[in-house]
């Protein structure tokens, strides 16, 4: 007979802990919460203290059954939940639900899945912690008292179906802000001049930097002819050269957040996704002889802090690997990036360093390998040495102007053997060298190239974007980024085009109505606060019921001021040209999560739908006579196609080109990667360059 019953959330833990455990321990799955608040009601007794009204989840019946039945065979029962104020929330639920002590030492936590984590864990558990689970209670009731009450009135007075939420609410409208921006953006002209220099046959490139000793903006092309009157015949002569040695230091191990952002940025993941290949490395892989092994610590964390032990393993292991010059002489750590950061769990870090990438490869999805793979370099990176980078500044007299040259080289590449962070402009720090140069070198000139420019207004968000944006305003928890976005999306309030995430003309009137009626729901400051009383709460600092209380006191008159005056708004769909081709009815614009699409104006007599087909301008390589047209796949991710499917099958995820090779004369079709836009030949190796508008880099 067993000793103990061990509960977790999932199968796939419950399989790698009951490994590590033996046979006197059972190990069930939960499958996350068991009790919730009814879908149908609120189920918050507001007058009574906001006690919630928790029922079993449909469905988990059977799941309770079998944990009962278990129970019954045991002694002891342990809570292994996840270490955060969701897990804690579960394991408190299936106390009540089993009938168990919660005062008693029933609460397992480990913040890796590891042998010798989870049996030290099991040494020393501890009661539940009450001021977690009131942490996550006050959340969920306050999420539920902002759905519920704001939701019927947006059914009732715009549309069906539609429903407001406190984080949501103000993702949305940051989104919408941003919009706003580049709609009352003005483009400002300017001008570069840039002077294609030699020193000894060796071509470089100089900017026009001074005139007359005082930097100068070139705002119209008659100030850039009057420079190139200035300038034309004089000497090209080297003023003053400036060395000097600059240390670069490396990121910080991965938090909840930037692991999104990074993974977004390298890997083209959306965070739901990186948050769920995540979970399959933390939980366990299962890694042939060794047996099934969590991979790396808890990914939902807002702390960058390392423990000693990883630290001094990482020491040794940089210092086999690369020699002694690439470990620092001591651990380094990292501080908080925010006051309001939590720091109960580490990074998100390997659970070895010893476990390299690539000698566990065969064991791991592609997903798995990619994102592994990235944390792990992340890790080793962050414990290692400086970059020691040369940088060279170089000013050029040309009559009374000056122009200016930079370059830099890497001297010691420390951290930058392993990782380099990525950046949301999709740059990369590379060497930019220039040749031998010292003052009073007369150069020699190639050419001059004055270009015009314009100033861009500033990029839509992209996931990584917008997690920045949300982490740096307080809004949100390393938890509720991921499903956030998914939230945004399903309601269609945004969409995304070209990975970048656009209002809807839903979204915009769902934001103006919260902005008369709930203006305090979209408040940034507000709803940071809110995160900072919850985190009190957390702390024990802070009494939940008094939170919700102070919360509810304003919400409750604006609900009653919203009732009598907000009006009624009619949404009436755009018919388009087109004509259903099963009823004959006109189609309309509809909008999904993934943007516009027609659909039939007989809804629901008629559930004809169709995707808006978009002509490229190019003629199909394959059949000759069709046009690629854009389309999306189910899952929302923009392919091409010949409009003549299924006669042609022509399909390519990147977008053709309507420019030939000029090599052999093959379809070109667009590459993007960090240093921009390319066209590659599809038949042999021509490539070239596609100039495009900081908007549309990719992160």
């Amino acid at each position: 007979m067993a000793d103990a019953l061990v509960i977790v959330e999932s199968p796939s833990k419950a399989k790698t802990i009951g490994k590590y455990l033996g046979s006197k321990f059972i190990v069930k799955a939960s499958m996350g919460h068991v009790r919730d608040l009814p879908k149908s009601q609120i189920g918050v007794e507001v007058e009574n203290d906001f006690n919630p009204k928790y029922i079993t989840i449909r469905g988990k019946g059977s799941v309770l059954k079998e944990l009962k039945d278990a129970r019954k065979k045991v002694k002891k029962v342990y809570l292994a939940a996840d270490p955060d104020r969701e897990g804690e929330a579960i394991a408190w639920h299936l106390a009540h639900a089993l009938e168990l002590d919660d005062t008693a030492d029933c609460r397992v936590v480990f913040n890796e899945i590891t042998k010798q984590a989870v049996k030290d864990a099991f040494k020393t558990p501890r009661k539940i912690n009450m001021d977690l689970v009131n942490a996550q209670q006050a959340r969920r009731i306050l999420d539920r008292l902002v759905g519920y009450k704001i939701s019927p009135l947006l059914w009732k007075k715009v549309k069906k179906g539609l429903s407001a939420g406190r984080v949501q609410s103000v993702a949305v409208k940051i989104i919408l802000d941003r919009e706003n921006e580049i709609d009352e953006f003005e483009p400002e002209e300017y001008w570069s001049i840039t002077a294609k220099l030699s020193a000894d046959g060796n071509p470089f490139e100089a900017k026009f930097h001074k005139l007359n000793g005082t930097k100068t903006e070139l705002g119209s092309e008659a100030e850039v002819q009057a420079i190139l009157k200035q300038i034309e015949g004089a000497d090209f002569t080297i003023k003053e050269v400036k060395e000097k040695e600059r240390t670069r230091n490396p990121s910080a191990p991965f938090t909840t957040s930037s692991l999104q952002q990074e993974a977004a940025r390298k890997l083209n993941f959306r965070a739901s996704k990186t948050m769920s290949v995540a979970q399959q490395l933390y939980e366990g892989v299962d890694l042939g002889k060794e047996g099934t092994v969590g991979l790396i610590t808890y990914m939902r964390t807002d702390s960058t802090r390392i423990a000693a032990s990883a630290q001094e393993e990482a020491k040794e292991y940089i210092t086999g690997k690369y020699g002694e010059a690439f470990a620092p002489e001591s651990p380094r750590n990292y501080s908080k990036k925010a006051s309001n950061a939590q720091d109960a769990h580490e990074a998100v870090r390997p659970t070895s360093v010893l476990r390299d990438p690539d000698s566990i490869k065969s064991f791991m999805s592609r997903d798995q390998f990619r994102l592994y793979k990235l944390i792990w370099e992340r890790f080793v990176a962050s414990q290692m040495s400086s970059a020691i980078l040369d940088t060279l500044s170089v000013d050029i007299a040309a009559g009374d102007t000056i122009f200016r040259a930079a370059g830099s080289k890497v001297r010691f590449q420390g951290f930058m053997k392993v990782y380099v962070e990525g950046n949301d402009d999709g740059t990369t720090e590379e060497d930019r060298l220039l040749p031998p140069l010292k003052s009073g070198d007369v150069l020699d000139q190639q050419g001059i190239e004055p270009k015009q420019h314009f100033t861009q207004p500033p990029p839509r968000y992209t996931e990584a974007r917008l997690v920045k944006t949300l982490e740096e305003l307080g809004i949100g928890r390393p938890s509720t980024y991921a499903p956030t976005l998914e939230t945004i999306q399903k309601r269609g309030y945004v969409a995304i085009e070209e990975k970048k995430f656009m209002p809807t003309e839903l979204g915009e009137l769902v934001i103006e109505q919260m902005e008369e009626f709930f203006p305090e729901i979209l408040n940034v400051e507000f709803t940071a606060n809110m995160e900072g009383d919850l985190d009190h709460v957390e702390e024990g600092s802070e009494d939940w019921v008094k939170v919700l209380a102070e919360f509810y006191e304003s919400f409750e008159k604006r609900l009653e001021f919203a009732e009598e005056e907000m009006k009624e708004i009619e949404i009436e769909d755009e018919v388009s040209d087109e004509i259903c081709e099963k009823c004959g009815k006109p189609l309309v614009y509809k909008l999904g999560r993934f943007g516009k699409f027609l659909a039939c104006s007989g809804f629901p007599e008629c559930r004809n739908t169709k995707p808006i087909i978009k002509d490229i301008g190019v003629t199909c390589p394959k059949c000759k006579e069709g046009h690629v047209v854009e389309r999306r796949s189910k899952k929302g991710r923009i392919f091409y196609g010949c409009d003549k499917y299924p006669e042609c099958d022509f399909v390519s995820w990147d977008k053709p080109s309507a420019k030939p090779c000029p090599s052999c004369g093959s379809l070109m079709i667009e590459k993007r990667n960090k240093k921009g836009t390319r066209l590659q030949c599809t038949s042999c190796d021509h490539q070239e360059p596609v100039e495009e508008t900081e908007d549309e880099s990719t992160d």
